[in-house]
């Protein structure tokens, strides 16, 4: 089975004057993302979200960043299939907390045998500590946390908290957060050591384990195995920051022990040719059309790995 993982940055379709448009790779937090100059540059960016896919070519792609059904199955249908990407039958985007509609996916040529939406579960639900100051019934998930079993693997789709503007009170969100998947995998495979899952997507821990402990540690200490550490570390990085120009690595790929075991040998493939110029850490091949800002597919790269007989 052949997996990706991939945040789109604003996947988002618009209907002005009821003609379909989508929203680009753009955050409109620095100046080249903004004006109708940069709008002029969204569809161009989309095209290469959808090539950066096609390559990809995987079984189950796990997305952040999508707006909702609707922008899910139009990419689908008129972008990807145009890209020459797999036909996905199997997608899913459920409403999540997300103001702004970032909301993760799922598409899969697989038959989908289960999927769960946990972005109404509580603290309270899940028997763990709420945060200080915050009323009970509060969503314990920023976005969602998408489960979707397809054949023997069950997966966790996850976008938690960034941290911006505040990263000190973005900490223990994305703590809770961690502990909420820990929980909820717990809860579902109770003592069985032979479980096979992955927890994905953009788990939003940008710092380096030696800056302090992570908000993720309950996942990635002594639970699950991060399978992006089998790369060099200079291989790890997954995302640019156009206003820092600060590289770091905020997508994960969680295995199961179990998992981790079984293909020992297995590596994630980090796909970069859709990130801007700008990011000059990477010198392979990029996409044609990709520009010095923008044009882009993302300013995340999209994570592959494949567990061959799985």
């Amino acid at each position: 089975m052949r997996i990706a993982t991939f945040n789109v940055q604003n996947l988002r379709l618009r209907h002005p004057m009821g003609r379909p448009r989508f929203d680009g790779a753009r955050d409109d937090d620095v100046p080249q993302d903004n004006g109708s100059q940069a709008a002029a540059l969204d569809l161009a960016d989309r095209r290469l979200t959808a090539a950066v896919l096609a390559h990809a070519d995987a079984d189950v792609v796990c997305l952040q960043e999508v707006f909702d059904i609707e922008a899910l199955d139009f990419f689908h249908d008129h972008l990807l299939r145009n890209a020459g990407g797999p036909v996905y039958p199997h997608r899913f985007c459920f409403p999540g907390n997300d103001g702004a509609g970032r909301d993760v996916a799922l598409m899969s040529r697989r038959p989908v045998d289960e999927v769960i939406s946990h972005a109404r579960l509580t603290a309270v639900d899940l028997d763990l500590e709420e945060l200080p100051g915050r009323k009970a019934n509060t969503p314990v998930f920023c976005r969602d946390c998408l489960m979707a079993r397809v054949g023997e693997l069950t997966f966790f789709i996850c976008h938690f908290k960034a941290p911006w503007p505040d990263a000190r009170a973005a900490w223990p969100v994305r703590r809770l957060e961690a502990l909420a998947v820990r929980r909820l995998i717990e809860r579902r495979f109770t003592g069985d050591e032979n479980a096979l899952w992955l927890v994905l997507g953009d788990l939003n821990e940008h710092r380096d384990i030696r800056e302090g402990e992570q908000a993720i540690a309950p996942l990635t200490e002594g639970f699950a195995i991060d399978l992006m550490k089998r790369l060099p570390e200079t291989e790890r990085w997954s995302y640019y920051e156009p206003g820092s120009g600060r590289y770091s690595r905020p997508d994960y790929i969680l295995a199961a022990p179990a998992l981790a075991e079984k293909w020992p040998d297995v590596r994630p493939c980090v796909l970069r040719e859709g990130l801007s110029r700008e990011a000059k850490r990477y010198e392979g091949r990029r996409l044609a059309g990709v520009g010095p800002h923008r044009p882009r597919a993302s300013d995340h790269a999209a994570l592959v790995v494949e567990f061959v007989g799985l």
